[in-house]
């Protein structure tokens, strides 16, 4: 009994788990059987689902002749569950790795087998070597908080509904056109309507058809206005007090607003980076080479991460330079692009912006304001 006491102590369960709507399936090994052991969990309920999941792990245990407190490993990718099974999980003592679905290693066959059985023998393979140390391909994902999530959704709200409101007046112009009519989407075009005011181009009163379908783009136009001024008004207020003082400290850089600086707080700098390369990696920033031989290709960036982010520091990135021409980041920018095309400008604007990234993380950081920049008034 001895020896098998001591050889059970550093064993670990090694464990993937592939997501469908139907049922989830199970690929779970303990490293010393030759095949994993392959189940389906196919409950209807989600939550009473991850109850048997951890049913199964713990049977698992059991018949593998294993402690209760040996330590799980989990994997399943990133997807619609997002990170719920991760949290709940983690309460449970079970470590778990969200990993990103597009970093997960495909053979190139042009027809290849593909199942949820051998998608979860796929991913507990690249558990199993990223346990052992290769992680050079597999990313994990930080795992937010339910707080950090559902502010993320706050900010997410607030662009969602910009842009509604934006498609609302668009479709409207649009539909005039059709009559050769140009009116102004202003707060009183539904009143000029009702009235009869908004015509054809040549006096005639637009057909009742189209009079109706606008009177409903106007009711969904102002639902669309009200729910907008709703969260804007209180959504620095629903923010915790350190994500604040973080948005005070980015909008108050020339070029940087308030929205701006709450996306890009709520978004990235929510998480802690070791070092720049972390940074601009998480938001897929960075090059991506391809040399082969005698062939030296420039993939252009990995556009990896979050691409909101990503568009947003872009937009950032511009108005960077419009707003801190006297910046060491505006300079470098004039002198990279001198003599460039439009074309030239737009691949430098990438480079701005993830120095621009990195900046303002040590800006927040650790307090150094970025070289030449210029505080608002």
């Amino acid at each position: 009994m001895q020896p098998t006491q001591r050889s059970n102590v550093n064993r670990v369960v090694e464990a993937a788990l592939e997501l469908a709507d139907r049922s989830w399936k199970l690929a779970a090994t303990d490293g010393q059987r030759p095949n994993p052991t392959v189940s389906k969990v196919a409950v209807a309920n989600l939550w009473e689902r991850l109850e048997e999941l951890e049913r199964r792990l713990a049977d698992l245990k059991r018949r593998w002749g294993l402690p209760s407190h040996c330590q799980v490993v989990l994997i399943y990718e990133a997807g619609q569950d997002a990170f719920w099974i991760a949290r709940a999980l983690q309460d449970k003592g079970v470590r778990v790795l969200v990993v990103d679905a597009a970093s997960v290693q495909v053979t190139r066959h042009a027809r290849r087998a593909k199942t949820d059985r051998l998608d979860a023998l796929k991913l507990l393979g690249e558990l199993r070597a990223w346990l052992r140390g290769d992680r050079r391909e597999l990313r994990v994902l930080s795992i937010p908080t339910e707080e950090a999530e559902a502010r993320r959704l706050l900010s997410r709200e607030r662009g969602l509904l910009q842009k509604e409101i934006g498609q609302h007046r668009d479709r409207m112009v649009k539909l005039l056109r059709t009559q050769g009519c140009k009116a102004e989407m202003d707060n009183h075009f539904a009143e000029r309507l009702m009235a009869g005011e908004v015509r054809r181009a040549d006096g005639r009163p637009i057909p009742e058809e189209l009079w109706t379908r606008l009177l409903h783009e106007c009711e969904r136009l102002d639902l669309a206005r009200r729910q907008f001024a709703a969260v804007e008004k209180t959504l620095l207020h629903e923010l915790p007090p350190e994500a604040q003082r973080c948005i005070a400290m980015l909008s108050r850089l020339r070029g940087v607003g308030w929205v701006g600086a709450m996306r890009l707080v709520l978004e990235l700098l929510w998480r802690d980076f070791a070092n720049r390369r972390q940074v601009g990696s998480c938001v897929g920033l960075v090059p991506q080479p391809y040399d082969s031989g005698d062939s030296h290709v420039d993939q252009g960036i990995s556009k990896q991460g979050n691409r909101r982010v990503r568009a947003l520091l872009i937009e950032m990135a511009w108005s960077w330079l419009k707003y801190q021409p006297g910046s060491d980041l505006a300079e470098w920018f004039a002198r990279r692009t001198r003599g460039q095309n439009k074309r030239g400008r737009r691949i430098a604007i990438v480079a701005v912006a993830r120095r621009l990234v990195i900046a303002l993380w040590r800006y927040l950081r650790e307090g150094l304001l970025p070289a030449g920049a210029q505080l608002k008034v």
